[in-house]
């Protein structure tokens, strides 16, 4: 993979002068206090885009159009399609009658696990697990234990703030996710939106991984609920720590637990967080 790539802040870009990265200004009626009027209203975008590898098409997504080769990389990732990042060769980017088309170029060991794998997903928004064939493809082994990063509580709910503010696309649409890292004092570093949770996420690890992120150095936050999913994906690059603004379930905890990822839901506000796996790395003291 080519590693010259510009500053994570980029991320933040101007919408309204390019619309392109994810919305669309149309007409809309808005009713209030007994009255309406016509505004001009930013919608978000929502476009299939299909993931070919090799030539095959492996899934097809609904997701925001924006931060494609960020996508393309992070679902190989963590869907474990991609043993390293060295087996991506390229990434081409084609719109379509129909949507987008990425077309990856892969190593042949990666093109081997894809026929082994037999998925041919079409999901819907956000979906995680649309077209598994086998139940023993929902689960899978992270590469090692992720990273016992420790963190104060103050850097969590300094998370939760940053990330409300850094949304952008969320701020014009009122319809998108974010996955956010953040440093150790829960600044957020980098940060990409979709009107899928799974997709943010896929989206950020795969930029991460373009901007070379030190993962002991920090943590994720996401908008959405802390689901098996995302705490796996989180898992599958070695993050040590994920903070949700919304509760975990079960499942979630249970893989938290066997990866060593420290797991916090429902930080709201500046003030308030629940520690699910791990409390003493997220500020809890004993």
């Amino acid at each position: 993979m080519d590693d010259s790539t510009a500053s994570p802040f980029q991320a933040w870009r101007s919408l309204e002068t390019h619309p392109e990265f994810g919305a669309d200004s149309l007409e809309a009626r808005v009713w209030k206090d007994h009255q309406q009027e016509k505004v001009s209203d930013w919608i978000a975008r929502e476009t299939p885009v299909a993931l070919v590898f090799n030539g095959i098409s492996h899934a097809v997504m609904m997701t925001s159009p924006g931060d494609l080769e960020d996508f393309a990389l992070g679902f190989g990732i963590t869907e474990g399609l991609l043993a390293s990042p060295d087996e991506l060769y390229g990434v081409d980017v084609n719109e379509v009658r129909q949507g987008v088309e990425v077309h990856l170029e892969v190593a042949s060991a990666c093109a081997w696990r894809l026929r082994e794998r037999r998925r041919n997903m079409a999901g819907r928004t956000g979906c995680g697990l649309c077209g598994t064939d086998s139940l023993g493809q929902v689960r899978r082994d992270p590469p090692a234990p992720a990273h016992p990063v420790r963190l104060t509580s103050t850097a969590v709910l300094r998370a939760e703030s940053s990330l409300k503010s850094a949304q952008m696309l969320q701020k014009l649409t009122g319809a998108t996710h974010a996955a956010a890292w953040c440093n150790l004092e829960g600044e957020v570093q980098l940060l990409r939106e979709d009107v899928g949770r799974h997709n943010a996420l896929d989206k950020l690890i795969g930029a991460m991984i373009r901007a070379n992120i030190a993962v002991d150095q920090g943590f994720i936050a996401i908008t959405s609920r802390a689901s098996f999913e995302m705490v796996q994906k989180a898992a599958m690059i070695r993050a040590g720590a994920l903070v949700a603004v919304s509760a975990p379930t079960s499942l979630a905890i249970q893989t938290a637990h066997e990866c060593g990822v420290a797991l916090a839901g429902l930080v709201r506000d500046g003030r308030r967080m629940v520690a699910y796996t791990f409390a003493d790395r997220l500020g809890f003291e004993d």
